[in-house]
């Protein structure tokens, strides 16, 4: 994974409630294993209308809404516990979800596929929708060190949790294996004290 630390860029407004995991990429789409191609088909039944041509009202189709980070409304990523939601959202280039609440589950597949789910309170989350509404060209500044999301010109931010395991990996752009073999060197010496401690007791 690449490393994520900081963040500034536009973003794309998607104020709406309770997004399930078929919404962000519908079933019939499914098939593939494969993480190529799953972008094309974001919010597809949103995105496009039955005769396949783009919605104009559907947020990510407005040119004046751009850029990697989109900020979506409350329980976001409710329903199916399906990994190809967060395939999805990253396949499309975003690589921040800012919402007030996140179903678990797509919380953790976003966190194992590169993508940061960042909770924020209701109020802070309203704000950024009329932020961004007012402004499209509004940067949005999400640092991860720090677990500071906000509004640089407006001089308005909010803290957000994360898992200190998770934001350890995001920084460093580790997945699972990654991360024990970082430890690699530390492992071998904890060994090779553990060993030097029993042979000690053997000769007492």
């Amino acid at each position: 994974m690449e490393k994520f630390i900081t963040l500034t860029d536009t973003a794309v407004p998607l104020e709406v409630e309770n997004v399930d995991t078929d919404q962000i990429i519908p079933a019939r789409f499914l098939k593939a294993t494969d993480k190529a191609g799953f972008g094309e088909n974001l919010f597809r039944d949103w995105r496009f209308d039955k005769n396949d041509e783009p919605n104009p009202e559907f947020a990510l189709n407005k040119p004046e809404y751009k850029g990697s980070i989109l900020v979506a409304g409350d329980n976001f990523g409710c329903g199916s516990s399906r990994e190809h939601a967060a395939w999805a959202l990253k396949a499309y280039g975003f690589t921040v979800v800012v919402s007030s609440y996140f179903a678990d589950i797509f919380k953790g597949n976003a966190l194992n596929n590169g993508l940061l789910p960042v909770q924020v309170s209701p109020e802070f989350l309203e704000q950024l929708f009329v932020e961004i509404t007012k402004d499209p060209s509004v940067e949005i500044k999400v640092d991860l060190e720090a677990q500071k999301i906000g509004i640089p010109q407006q001089n308005i931010s909010e803290s957000f949790e994360i898992d200190p395991y998770k934001k350890t990996c995001m920084i460093n752009g580790f997945d699972d294996i990654d991360f024990l073999v970082s430890k690699l060197d530390a492992i071998k010496e904890f060994e090779k004290k553990k060993s030097q401690k029993i042979q000690a007791a053997t000769l007492l």
